[in-house]
């Protein structure tokens, strides 16, 4: 005969209990809202895509370079936005029951808490790699008129960038430190 895991057995709730792990179920809206936001970052990269298009020949390669690189911010956002919605939703409100799908994304398999920060820290890196260069690239026109940033923003993203990156060190580093212990 088979025993039946503690994973199995169901065991009543208290009504505490229930109204605690029910809250879960808050987080919904917020997760349908992020699906909203996606939405409209989907209508900026096809209306940034058709400007694009549209005044390419009007262009110089450093303005073409820089929309470009708008359309990847706004891709890489989308892709934190897909991590923070799936993997959020699946982590802490309910399972998406996705194994065996052919389009399960393949980091689902084994997120938590732990790996989302990580997965989410090492996107916001990226986004904001893709906003310095950016502004490396407008820093040429520095002095010109109708230049748009200063040395001291360049200072200061580029010190912001580098806390992004420790912060994620210390997120992964803390990360790691307590997957060991488990």
């Amino acid at each position: 005969m088979q025993r039946e895991t503690p994973a199995a057995a169901t065991v009543p709730l208290t009504p505490i209990a229930q109204l605690i792990f029910g809250s879960r179920w808050l987080q919904f809206p917020l997760y349908l809202g992020l699906i909203v936001a996606q939405a409209v970052y989907v209508f900026l990269f096809v209306k940034e895509l058709w400007h694009l298009v549209s005044h390419a020949g009007d262009f110089t390669e450093q303005q073409i370079m820089l929309v470009v690189l708008g359309l990847i911010d706004v891709v890489m956002i989308s892709n934190l936005l897909v991590m923070v919605i799936v993997g959020g939703y699946e982590t802490f409100v309910s399972r998406l029951r996705l194994q065996g799908h052919p389009d399960q994304p393949e980091w689902l398999s084994h997120v938590n808490a732990g790996i989302l920060k990580v997965k989410l820290a090492m996107a916001i890196i990226g986004i904001s790699s893709i906003h310095l260069l950016r502004t490396f690239i407008e820093a040429s026109r520095i002095g010109q008129p109708n230049a748009t940033v200063t040395s001291e923003s360049v200072m200061w993203q580029t010190i912001i960038h580098m806390a992004f990156i420790l912060s994620a060190i210390g997120i992964a580093y803390v990360d790691r430190m307590t997957q060991a212990k488990h």
